[in-house]
């Protein structure tokens, strides 16, 4: 089944990531990784308050994610802007996600 295939390449290759969805949080093996950029300028952005990461992150694994859940790696956090599973026929195969650095809220 292919399902075992994607399954058995992410727990070998995959990152150990911490999934905080509304009803859960736990940790899961997935693909993490930073999204190049199309030109040659920094993915960051420097404003009066300080330094912005504005990089996007790309996550591919077996947790279904929805928009606004948080994805902990290391120190860095991040937040779902978008997700889709990925699906032959009726088999989800993996989830697409499109990430992007958290956001401090202002105390």
């Amino acid at each position: 089944m292919m399902t075992g295939w994607v399954r058995s390449v992410m727990e070998r290759y995959g990152q150990t990531l911490q999934i905080e969805t509304a009803e859960t949080t736990g940790q899961v093996r997935a693909f993490l990784q930073p999204l190049a950029e199309n030109s040659e300028r920094s993915p960051s952005a420097v404003t009066g308050l300080g330094w912005l990461d504005t990089r996007l992150w790309l996550y591919l694994g077996r947790e279904k994610l929805t928009d606004g859940d948080g994805v902990v790696w290391g120190e860095t956090r991040l937040r779902v802007r978008s997700a889709r599973p990925y699906a032959i026929g009726d088999e989800v195969l993996y989830w697409w996600a499109l990430l992007e650095t958290e956001k401090e809220a202002a105390e």
